[in-house]
């Protein structure tokens, strides 16, 4: 078979939340070209599917413009109704999710049809030439029987010339250029674990699909301690993403908490229990932050004025809806002005606000964040505004920092309008694009993996390590972890994570020294009789082991069969490094990232899986050309069919 190009190669790796892609190797690898959502719509003849939602368009022709603007392209159909022609006009929607099949759940490919339908999506979309040969990133949850099904799609359906699956880890180690490693892959609802010695996963030990620890967990996670202040969980994920979200490692106090050695003492049960505070008096009030609502000395009484700030976010959805928006943007307006118009801070105010400003995020109690507010989009789009309206209503609505401000046009006395005039007489900025707002978020954005998402992932990991059959191989692979997956990419994740295995499993070599000596535990110390060799001393049963009995319960506490007397570990010296047993490691570390890859700096390895497999297409399709059998020729397809995978996957 003639050597392959760089240009033809095309490699695809399908994941539950986005599926990524690309035609061609480049002369310095680079991230996906090519990105998707996993999912598709069902199509009007069933069996089929869109990858855009397909809806009938609604009539009116003022918001032709703007949908064009919107990305959102039409069709058209004609029907007799009454004896007459009617045409009837269809969109595709790019954006919407409304009704859409997911495939892929927990990495676990759960409807074949909308899968197959997802794959040709994406190889149409590249529209590679003839004679391009496939590489399929496959998830750990797949089995060898769906590996033969992929491989007969691919060859009966694009007539691929070679075709290969490689295992996401096993491509993450390729990209670490490490031969031994434990890869830790969080993806959207499941995390893999995979111990690789020597470029071989150990199926067995393998935590496959680990429910419950994903980026969906840690959204939920956020969801549980901001429900309360009116959070839904798109708010959740956004602020997921941002920036001010970060996940603390462990022993890193969270801003506005006190460590529990340093807690004030309660002098005041009652007010602790009804409003948190730890005393009475006006200083104990304002160390909670408001001064609490009620009879009684130190409360306050009267119209609270500020129900709804004091409720949390507002949802401004449903103030739009119920047709109250100029009254809301007028609320805005006045605030701004009100801000405009009070009187300057003194310098020292001014340099105490400048210095709260400078800490850093895991200083500050408060933070604030741009929501893209999605829903509100959808609410004005359903109010039928038209193009113009729509736009000036964005405009006036809009929170973020490239907004100009209520100065819009000029009104008749020469002053500035504020944004409910400019939006009544519809000369508002126009803009395109979501519509954002300003959400204010306390210590609870520290809080993401609160239901104990951590620890169920260092459980497992110490659960994989320990299953590996090459004990010598365990400490290697302590001190080679790899944390990968898009459910990674919050702030501080691996960090966390890290600091959470070496809590619950490492044992330092300070700690180490009270389990073992120099000397082993069964020889006594030189006398005085001038002899200066140590004189062996029998114990109380008359054997010979050399084990200190603390060290040898220590590590073997995990599995209490190795005291067995036959077992050869009560034999061993005391020479043996204390680090060779994979239940107690004395060293616990992350892998470096490869420092070769300058395209891949700048977005992280997150995606490592993706750069993993464009290392080994180069080598297996165009250096080593299939001499090593790393991948399948059609002539062996037809000779062998789908199970002759097996002997050409990597």
């Amino acid at each position: 078979m003639p050597p392959f190009k760089d240009e033809q190669i095309i490699i695809i790796a399908p994941g539950s939340e986005t599926t990524v892609a690309q035609l061609g190797l480049p002369e310095s690898f680079t991230p996906a070209r090519l990105r998707v959502r996993s999912r598709m719509f069902p199509a009007e003849k069933e069996g089929e599917w869109e990858p855009y939602k397909v809806r009938r368009r609604q009539e009116n022709p003022a918001a032709k413009a703007g949908d064009a603007q919107n990305g959102v392209s039409e069709g058209a159909a004609k029907t007799i109704v009454d004896g007459e022609e009617d045409e009837i006009q269809y969109e595709e929607d790019r954006v919407s999710e409304e009704g859409a099949v997911w495939p892929l759940q927990e990495g676990k490919i759960v409807n074949w049809s909308c899968f197959f339908a997802l794959i040709t999506h994406v190889y149409n979309t590249m529209n590679p030439p003839f004679h391009t040969p496939i590489l399929l990133i496959a998830q750990p949850a797949w089995t060898p029987r769906e590996h033969e099904k992929l491989t007969q799609f691919f060859f009966e359906k694009f007539k691929t010339p070679a075709f290969s699956v490689m295992d996401a880890a096993l491509a993450t180690s390729w990209a670490y250029g490490v031969h031994t490693s434990t890869v830790i892959d969080v993806g959207k609802d499941k995390v893999d674990i995979t111990a690789i010695s020597e470029f071989i996963p150990h199926t067995q030990g393998r935590i496959v699909a680990l429910p419950g620890c994903g980026g969906e967990a840690l959204t939920q996670g956020l969801l549980s301690k901001l429900k309360s202040k009116g959070l839904n969980r798109a708010m959740c994920e956004q602020l997921k993403k941002n920036a001010i979200c970060e996940m603390l490692p462990v022993g890193v106090p969270i801003p506005g908490t006190s460590d529990s050695g340093d807690l004030d003492a309660i002098t005041n049960p009652a007010a602790a229990a009804s409003t948190g505070a730890l005393g009475s008096g006006p200083a104990a009030a304002s160390a909670i932050g408001n001064i609490p609502r009620g009879p009684g000395a130190d409360t306050e009484v009267g119209d609270d004025l500020n129900a709804e700030d004091n409720e949390g976010v507002l949802d401004v959805a449903s103030i739009v809806a119920g047709g109250r928006m100029e009254e809301y943007i007028a609320k805005i307006d006045k605030q701004k002005q009100e801000k405009a118009t009070a009187p300057k801070k003194g310098a020292g105010a001014l340099a105490a606000q400048a210095k709260a400003v400078k800490l850093p995020n895991s200083k500050r109690e408060k933070a604030t964040f741009m929501y893209e507010d999605h829903a509100l989009l959808d609410t004005l789009k359903g109010m039928n505004l038209g193009t113009k309206g729509m736009a000036d209503a964005q405009a006036a609505l809009d929170e973020g920092p490239q907004k100009k401000g209520p100065e819009v046009t000029d009104g008749a006395d020469g002053e500035p309008k504020s944004a409910v005039e400019a939006l009544e007489a519809g000369s508002a900025t126009s803009r395109t694009g979501p519509i954002r707002r300003e959400i204010e978020v306390g210590p609870e954005r520290f809080q993401a993996g609160s239901g104990g998402v951590l620890e169920k992932i260092a459980d497992a990991v110490h659960r994989t390590i320990s299953s590996v059959s090459e004990v010598n191989k365990r400490s290697e692979l302590w001190d080679s972890l790899i944390i990968c997956g898009n459910g990674s990419r919050v702030k501080g994740f691996k960090d966390a994570l890290l600091s959470t295995i070496q809590a619950r499993y490492i044992i330092s070599p300070s700690s180490a020294t009270i389990f073992t000596s120099e000397i082993p535990s069964n020889i006594s110390t030189p006398t005085g009789t001038g002899a200066n060799t140590p004189q062996p001393q029998l114990g109380p049963h008359g054997g010979s082991s050399q084990v200190n009995p603390l060290l040898l319960a220590a590590t073997t506490a995990q599995n209490p069969h190795l005291m067995h007397p036959g077992n050869p570990l009560m034999g061993l010296s005391t020479h043996n490094s204390h680090s060779s047993h994979g239940q107690t490691p004395t060293s616990i570390k992350l892998v470096k990232p490869p420092e070769y890859f300058p395209e891949w700096k700048d977005v992280g390895f997150d995606e490592s899986a993706f750069l993993g497999a464009q290392v080994a297409a180069k080598v297996i399709f165009v250096v080593d050309q299939g001499q090593s059998k790393g991948y399948m020729t059609r002539p062996d397809y037809n000779d062998q069919g789908p199970t002759g995978i097996h002997d050409y996957s990597l």
